[in-house]
């Protein structure tokens, strides 16, 4: 029995060691096939890294040892006019400049500084007391510690006096006698070390890019190797070729030594810039960055650390305006003396600008467009500056201009139908003043209230719209969605919306939120919400054309740089065309009526010879109650009178329009109710101008 146990367990034993046997050789073999997979995997990559990418990783390998650099700068595009005149160029300039190398101690700095010095002529009228006391302080370390007292190091050492505070106690109490042994050469050496260290240490710092001379630039040149981050270089700078004219609009680009200004550092550095770029930094320049940046030149940095070219630089695109320059020109004149002689009429101690923009009618393009302001001097001398950007930002109560957007909410709504008579009257809702026209007219029909300008028309018209039941000195209940009827109507010839001019910055202006019965009829002729120049000319262009809201745009067209000296301009990269934002949904007959009713306004109403010369011309006269603080507290606390004037002409088929905003131009305080005619002046004056511009 026993014997038998065994030989079972024998035999059980047997089988064990055959399955673990049987297992291990399975595993072996699995292992191994493991193993030869994954040495035909290295042995592909291999191959496919050293035979089939060889090339590709050998370019890369190189790309990563070699060193690359980028010029510092390339000329920007060049912009013209709607002629092809130039307006702004670039100019070669010299320029010695100094960027820090790595490890070069302050010590170092002060010795370079004292040797540029002896090489070139620094102009240092400009160096501060705190500029020359700092650099006494550096060269005087511990006289100047010692300074300080033992109780302000206390303070220090427990944290109540910063580094800053010593820094600053210190320069406080360097003496003139301290400063007295500098000589000439001490402070012009004291200014070179001071524009090495001023703004950012990587960027290079101009030292000197006014009257270079060839000798300076030479000896500069010659001695690169010693002058450690000395270097010169052709620099260049904006040249306006018409001086001043438009050159607001036109817009700035940062100086060679001022790179990206911090305000604009997060938009140019996500866009791949580096701090030290030049760059466009407002209006056209800003707007068109893309087109009218350089690329600037590459070089390869060899082993002995000289340069190769790996690609050339090259300027700019340039980029044609709308503007015609001539009439801009003589708009900026004019507008300057009638702006100057007008504040020295009657009534205009408020009064101190005036803003024209001139534009066609079928295309959005801004032909010219310019705001002046007077300033007054402490002995009471005037000067004018440029207030242009006004246009685009300063929103105005724009009056009875707005008067013809606003009988098509009549005719729209059905207030009124064309020829429809209407009886102009004082009107007088409970507890508020009687509200009337300019004069009383009596019995009048559409045609007539635009002619003469009727409030009362507009007033009944936006009864109607609003459903309300007038009765004379009695309350007046309207509905509120006449509001809304009224500011889309307007909204559809860009009033109270932002038009989309390329430029950088474009206000809204104000929309009231009163629904007040009374402020219905003010809004019915133009005073209650405001809107900025550039809004007007957008609404009177789309009377014009006969309701098409066009988009206004100052870029025509933007060309590649000629690479042949005997042509202008390269390929045309970019044309504008017309866009048109949409459409005033009312019947054309409508449209037509108010166009008539303008026409009517310069040939028989109140804007006769607002178009100067030109009888077959249309428009809308404006005037307006402003309000103004006078004190500059913040609260509005004088009542004006703005003046505005918008007009085309031909009546058919216009080529210009004319918008002319006036504020403050007069008062009613005082016994003089004389309201200066510069708006009218204004008008004719550029209205005859581009007419005989257009004729030559």
């Amino acid at each position: 029995m026993v014997q038998v146990y065994r030989k079972t367990i024998n035999r059980n034993r047997k089988q064990n060691i055959r399955n673990l046997k049987y297992m291990i050789e399975k595993r072996y073999a699995f292992i191994t096939i493991i193993l030869i997979i994954l040495f035909i995997i290295i042995i592909f990559r291999l191959f496919y890294l050293q035979v089939l990418k060889e090339e590709q990783y050998n370019k890369e390998l190189v790309m990563s040892i070699e060193k690359s650099v980028e010029s510092t700068s390339a000329p920007r595009g060049r912009i013209y006019d709607r002629n092809y005149n130039l307006l702004v160029d670039n100019e070669a300039i010299k320029t010695i400049y100094y960027k820090k190398e790595s490890g070069i101690t302050k010590e170092e700095e002060i010795k370079l500084a004292y040797t540029v010095g002896e090489l070139i002529n620094v102009d240092f009228s400009k160096m501060t007391d705190n500029i020359l006391k700092d650099f006494w302080y550096i060269n005087n370390q511990e006289k100047g510690k010692d300074k300080i007292t033992d109780s302000e190091w206390k303070d220090y050492e427990e944290r109540n006096l910063s580094s800053d505070d010593i820094y600053d106690l210190i320069i406080e109490r360097i003496s003139d006698e301290d400063l007295s042994t500098y000589t000439e050469v001490d402070k012009e050496a004291a200014y070179i070390y001071y524009l090495m260290n001023k703004g950012y240490s990587y960027a290079e710092k101009i030292i000197k890019n006014v009257d270079v001379s060839e000798e300076e630039y030479a000896l500069i040149s010659e001695n690169i190797d010693t002058l450690k981050g000395f270097n010169t270089k052709l620099d260049w700078e904006r040249v306006y070729l018409y001086g001043d004219v438009f050159k607001s609009i036109l817009g700035t680009v940062s100086s060679n030594n001022q790179g990206i200004p911090a305000e604009l550092a997060s938009h140019y550095l996500e866009n791949g810039y580096s701090l030290d770029d030049r760059v466009g930094i407002s209006y056209l320049e800003y707007q068109y960055e893309d087109y009218l940046k350089g690329t600037k030149a590459t070089y390869k940095v060899l082993p002995d650390n000289s340069y190769e070219l790996v690609s050339e630089g090259t300027r700019g695109n340039d980029i044609v305006l709308t503007i015609d320059i001539e009439l801009q020109k003589y708009l900026e004149g004019m507008l300057s003396n009638e702006v100057l002689n007008a504040k020295n009429e009657t009534n205009t101690e408020y009064y101190d600008r005036s803003f024209v923009v001139v534009s066609d009618p079928y295309t959005g393009e801004i032909l010219a467009m310019a705001g002046k302001q007077v300033r007054i001097k402490d002995d009471g001398s005037k000067y004018i500056i440029d207030y242009t950007p006004g246009i685009v930002t300063l929103p105005v109560t724009p009056g009875s201009v707005v008067k013809g957007a606003s009988m098509l909410v009549g005719y729209k709504y059905g207030a009124i139908d064309i020829g429809e008579v209407l009886l102009d009257e004082c009107i007088k809702i409970k507890d508020t003043p009687e509200k009337c026209s300019w004069r009383t007219m009596g019995n009048i029909d559409d045609l007539y209230a635009l002619r003469y300008s009727s409030n009362v028309y507009q007033y009944k018209i936006a009864i109607k719209v609003g459903g309300g039941n007038y009765v004379y000195n009695e309350a007046l209940s309207l509905d509120k969605s006449a509001f809304e009827k009224y500011r889309n109507m307007y909204a559809e010839f860009g009033l109270g919306v932002k038009t989309g001019i390329d430029l950088p910055v474009e206000s809204l202006g104000y929309m009231g939120s009163s629904t007040l019965p009374g402020h219905l009829l003010d809004f019915a002729i133009g005073q209650y919400d405001t809107y900025t120049p550039i809004q007007l000319s957008q609404y009177i262009n789309t009377l014009a054309n006969g309701g098409s809201r066009l988009k206004p745009y100052l870029l025509k067209e933007v060309y590649a740089p000629s690479v042949n000296a005997e042509e202008k301009f390269g390929t045309m990269i970019y044309k504008a065309e017309t866009e048109v934002q949409g459409t005033v949904d009312v019947d054309k007959k409508y449209i037509d009526r108010v166009r008539e009713g303008f026409n009517q306004v310069i040939t028989d109403g109140l804007g006769y010879g607002y178009m100067g010369y030109y009888m077959d011309s249309s428009g809308k006269t404006g005037t307006s109650q402003s309000f103004i603080d006078t004190d500059g507290d913040g609260v509005v606390d004088t009542e004006t009178i703005t003046s505005s004037f918008v007009g085309y002409s031909p009546s058919e088929n216009p080529k210009m329009s004319v918008v002319v905003v006036s504020p403050d131009i007069s008062h009613s305080y005082g016994n003089s109710t004389y309201q200066s005619a510069v708006t009218k002046r204004i008008s004719a004056n550029i209205t005859n101008k581009f007419f005989e511009l257009s004729n030559e």
